[in-house]
């Protein structure tokens, strides 16, 4: 990544990151709860299909009601664990599995967990771009995880998971990066134009 990119990535990732944290609670349960309404319907799946979703964190969406819902039509659910400062796997989030710290800030099912591959992966994000650029949190977990998945031949479809404050005219996109196929937040779902 070029300084210039970082720097930019950077700047934006705090600015979008305190527009959400200034969302009210209220607010982002209301804004949650649409999501999983608008994400029910638009996200397509067999069952037995495996999505990794997240557990909130500081002032995420809360993927929870989306994600029952999601696990009644028949998905197999999962979300990520932090095994060091490089690696994240997915584990399967059963019903009523104890949760314990998995990294990064994070809870999820323990080691006994099974591990999964997502068909379909919920990507948690700072920023995101019309052009489906995304911006994580700048540790590259997911960038690295979605890079193991192709090395296995696996291509899942990328769903980026925010608030509509998130959106940003542009994020500096480089050849390395892989863009999101669709965007869920409060408004709707929708495909980028380059996925669709």
């Amino acid at each position: 990544m070029t300084d210039t990119a970082k720097t930019i990535k950077a700047a934006l990732r705090a600015e979008r990151l305190a527009l959400r944290d200034a969302l009210s609670p209220k607010e982002r349960e209301a804004k949650s709860l649409a999501m999983a309404d608008h994400g029910t319907d638009a996200i397509a799946l067999d069952p037995g299909i495996v999505v990794s979703g997240f557990l909130p964190i500081r002032s995420e969406a809360d993927l929870r009601p989306l994600m029952e819902k999601l696990q009644r039509k028949g998905a197999r659910l999962c979300v990520p664990a932090i095994l060091d400062r490089q690696t994240i796997v997915f584990r399967e989030l059963a019903p009523d599995a104890a949760l314990v710290p998995t990294g990064f800030g994070t809870v999820g099912p323990g080691p006994d967990a099974a591990i999964l591959d997502p068909d379909i992966m919920l990507v948690p994000l700072s920023a995101f771009d019309s052009k489906g650029h995304r911006i994580g949190y700048g540790a590259g977990h997911y960038d690295r995880a979605i890079a193991r998945l192709h090395e296995k031949g696996k291509k899942p479809s990328l769903i980026g998971i925010a608030f509509d404050c998130q959106e940003v005219a542009q994020v500096p996109a480089e050849p390395h990066d892989v863009s999101l196929d669709a965007i869920l937040t409060e408004s709707g779902f929708r495909f980028f134009a380059a996925k669709a």
